[in-house]
């Protein structure tokens, strides 16, 4: 590990030596903070994570026309280069290949970080945009741990930047027209919300130790991470799994049909969580629950549950994911798409909007790409314009909160009370230290 250790630094070190292990690079100064927007000037970021997800966001910014990507930086460098091919077929102009994205946020013409990097990484790596004059487009959940979510408000809030946290259904016209008809009393007060993610993951086997591939900078992968050997069945989508770098299925999924049960029932802290499930499915090395029921209460006689069942796809109101908002004269069904049902107490239907609406991106072909760009103009705006993000970092840090409360109450095997003002634990040190997490020596964010 030591020599692992000792050659990153070296490969990174190369044309200007690196501050610290985890941090900003030397040639941050007041001037890498000074750029500032003119009224016709494109958005310009740099892309931080371009595998799967990361690759679909990238693209969708590179579609927007206010927009150009200037990076790609990615561990995989096979990632990088199927990136930087499709981005430079939608934009006709080829972005840097820019492995560490520390280096990135040296550039001065580089307004955004898109983090759609692994959990572990999401904090750690938007605040250290933050703290490079950068705001932040950042790919839920916003946080790995309960303290990185409180880091990021102030780091926010102190570089006076602009997280958006990508639960992109805060944009949804439908979605946020539903939100609107319940704050309104359409189905009178609501008091539960029902949320769930339904899905037929296969097992993950029994990883070995194996040699880091030519392809990948492990070292850089793990970053804020301490260090484990490489294993054959973690990269690149099973870390989620595992609570070393991965959140679960309730912050990969639940994260965004949570946030909208929160919205909708207009609630931040709870008062009373509990968690019950486990790993039911497969014996293999999958840490976190495949099955999970989250219970969150609040102080205003309301509820929000989570059902999540990564291994069994059978879905609920037809829905693989979904929310349905139960009140005092009927219920509400926000669907997976952009669209939703009101049925009466009677269960009859009684309104139904349905996906009706798409964005020019380019001629993005994915619909859901175009609805996203929704949120990603949203992001622009109130950079160029000064108008409030639909999902401000605080906003994304409460949601974010409630289910990786839930999945403490899950490891502790027992409910847990909370401070409504906060969302802090009460009167459990022995829960708290899961509030935080260690970090490999020099990778510490800091703000």
């Amino acid at each position: 590990m030591k020599n692992s250790r000792r050659n990153f630094i070296k490969k990174a070190s190369t044309g200007a030596a690196v501050l610290s292990i985890g941090g900003i690079l030397p040639s941050f100064s007041a001037k890498s903070y000074g750029h500032i927007l003119g009224a016709n000037e494109k958005i310009t970021v740099a892309c931080m994570g371009v595998n799967s997800r990361g690759l679909a966001v990238g693209k969708n910014f590179a579609a927007q026309k206010n927009c150009e990507v200037l990076h790609v930086s990615d561990v995989d460098s096979r990632a990088a280069d199927i990136c930087i091919n499709a981005i430079e077929k939608i934009q006709h102009k080829r972005p840097k290949a820019t492995p560490d994205f520390r280096n990135a946020l040296e550039d001065k013409d580089v307004d955004v970080l898109i983090v759609t990097a692994p959990d572990h990484w999401h904090a750690p790596a938007a605040i250290l945009a933050c703290s490079a004059g950068k705001h932040v487009y950042l790919e839920k959940p916003c946080s790995h741990n309960p303290n990185e979510g409180e880091l990021l408000v102030k780091a926010a809030a102190k570089h006076k930047r602009i997280l958006q946290m990508g639960n992109q259904r805060r944009s949804w016209p439908n979605v946020a027209a539903a939100i609107a008809e319940l704050h309104a009393g359409v189905i009178g007060k609501p008091y539960y919300a029902k949320t769930w993610y339904t899905n037929n993951r296969a097992s993950i086997g029994v990883g070995k130790e194996t040699a880091v591939p030519s392809w990948l900078n492990y070292d850089l992968w793990q970053g804020p991470a301490p260090r484990k050997a490489f294993k054959d069945n973690l990269i690149h989508y099973n870390w989620h799994w595992f609570w070393h770098w991965g959140t679960g299925e309730a912050l990969n999924n639940g994260t965004h049909m949570v946030d909208l049960a929160r919205w909708g029932l207009n609630v931040h802290y709870p008062t009373k969580v509990s968690s019950n499930g486990g790993r039911y499915r497969y014996q293999d090395d999958w840490e976190t629950p495949d099955t999970q029921m989250i219970n969150l209460e609040f102080e205003n006689k309301s509820l929000i549950t989570w059902e999540g069942r990564s291994c069994n796809g059978k879905s609920v109101e037809s829905q693989s994911v979904g929310v349905i908002f139960y009140a005092e004269q009927g219920s509400m069904l926000i669907e997976s798409g952009n669209s939703y049902k009101i049925f009466d107490l009677k269960n009859n239907l009684v309104k139904e909007v349905k996906n009706d609406f798409a964005v020019d991106a380019r001629n993005l072909a994915d619909p859901a790409s175009n609805l996203d760009a929704l949120h990603i103009q949203n992001l622009f705006d109130g950079i160029k314009k000064g108008v409030a993000v639909n999902s401000d970092i605080l906003s994304g840090h409460q949601s974010t909160l409630l289910v990786q409360l839930g999945n403490i109450s899950q490891r502790m095997g027992r409910s847990l009370q909370i401070d409504p003002q906060n969302g802090h634990i009460l009167h459990d040190k022995e829960a708290m230290k899961f509030w935080s997490r260690t970090y490999e020596k020099g990778w510490e964010p800091k703000i």
